[in-house]
């Protein structure tokens, strides 16, 4: 029999958007500090962690394993093993998932596991050109071995290869991840207003969370800046002057004659970090915890790249299949707003036979209610750290399910490369 798997809590950074406040803290230090004020608050000694796992995309060259790192600068023992893993746009959830695992078959007690993504810090690489350029001249023996190589030069051999945007597009099917939210708005005949109304509403929400104080439960204010000298404690990037017709003003990003997928009406690239206590329940007897939510079950399931941002529908659908749970049974859903075509899309297929079934499901989950959907806004407005935000959507799910001493939640996110997760939390609280 698997053991329980319990969820004690959640944390996360200020989502911050690329380039701003948080553009100068590394990847680790989004998250070692979470780590640390959980370990704090629950007065867990530093060396009964068992396991550190957290989900990174852009692993900086200088941060090889981002686990280990954030395990140590959070000042666990040595002794503390920790892992890096990478699912794409999941890479968080893939972080909860090996903790699950591991708790599950009494491996481990006590997991931290999250994700950290600084967006702002992928770097510009050299390409080809100036690579080989670099590789001669490393191997230029003579004075004039060397003149030769440098009169060689063009000044094309500067122009970079953006790791972001390589990142970004999918090496099978060509396409970057807005041009498959394009094909979602097409194939499921989804207009540019629709979107626009969609992006609109998760600012909405998303402000009148920030401004309730909604959120404050759930971030861990940091210290940034190069002289340590700003104090974020609330997200940046959510537009509170954000009105339907403002969106409507912008052009198509991805398919500039036709689209209709802007940058309006897609989630903006973020830097962020988020963080989960995991126990067995010896750990929750032994350091008298009380968790918040019980973690029931994860699916990922894949698909065609080109739909990939379909993702939510199959892993739901299966780890409602897992659980014998439904999504009429969910009070609240959390799904990443990857793009609003794409969340549109979801909704659609979670109702019809017809167009589920393209993907083999011919019992679709149900609708997709609006009222539980997302209820303090989306990536669109709060952002899309890609290696946290897995982590982040069991974050915010979590925290909301104990405000409104819900039963059931879900939360869900297509992934890049074609791909869908899904993980079931049962409130505790």
């Amino acid at each position: 029999m698997a053991k329980t798997v319990y969820l004690v809590k959640g944390v996360r950074t200020p989502q911050v958007k690329s380039g701003a406040d948080l553009k100068d803290v590394a990847a680790p230090f989004l998250g070692h500090y979470l780590l640390r004020h959980l370990v704090n608050e629950f007065n867990i000694p530093t060396d009964a962690v068992d396991e550190v796992i957290i989900g990174n995309t852009g692993t900086p060259a200088k941060y090889a394993n981002v686990g280990r790192v954030v395990a140590l600068e959070a000042g666990l023992d040595k002794t503390t093993s920790a892992s890096t893993v990478h699912r794409n746009c999941a890479s968080g959830l893939e972080a909860l998932s090996h903790a699950y695992d591991k708790i599950a078959l009494g491996r481990a007690d006590i997991v931290f596991a999250g994700g950290v993504e600084s967006m702002s810090q992928m770097p510009l690489i050299y390409n080809k050109k100036m690579t080989n350029f670099f590789i001669k001249m490393m191997r230029a023996k003579t004075v004039g071995q060397k003149l030769s190589i440098i009169s060689s030069f063009r000044p094309n051999f500067l122009k970079p290869i953006i790791a972001i945007e390589q990142g970004l597009t999918d090496p099978f099917c060509g396409k970057n991840m807005g041009q498959t939210a394009e094909t979602l708005a097409k194939e499921f005949n989804i207009s540019r207003k629709e979107q626009d109304e969609y992006a609109n509403n998760s600012h909405a929400k998303t402000i009148k969370a920030m401004e309730s104080g909604r959120f404050d439960d759930e971030i861990i204010p940091i210290v940034a800046g190069k002289n340590m000298d700003k104090h974020v404690s609330k997200d940046i990037g959510p537009r509170a002057k954000s009105s339907v017709e403002s969106l409507a003003k912008l052009r198509p990003y991805f398919e500039k004659k036709t689209g209709t997928v802007t940058v309006g009406n897609s989630c903006p690239i973020t830097d962020g970090g988020s963080m989960l206590l995991m126990c067995s329940e010896e750990a929750l007897k032994k350091y008298n915890l009380t968790p918040m939510a019980k973690i029931v079950d994860y699916h990922f399931h894949g698909l065609e790249p080109e739909r990939m941002g379909m993702g939510p529908l199959m892993a739901m659908h299966g780890v409602f299949k897992k659980t014998g749970l439904k999504l009429s049974q969910m009070d609240l859903i959390e799904i990443n707003e990857a793009f609003a075509a794409q969340i549109i899309a979801v909704r659609k297929a979670s109702v019809d036979p017809k167009l589920s079934g393209r993907w083999d499901i011919s019992n679709p989950p149900g609708e997709i209610d609006l009222e539980k959907l997302n209820v303090n806004g989306g990536a669109i407005a709060l952002g899309h750290p890609v290696g946290s935000t897995g982590s982040r959507l069991v974050v915010t799910l979590s925290h909301e399910m104990k405000k409104r001493g819900s039963k059931y939640g879900v939360a869900s996110l297509c992934i890049g490369g074609g791909q869908g997760g899904a993980v079931i939390l049962e409130n505790l609280s």
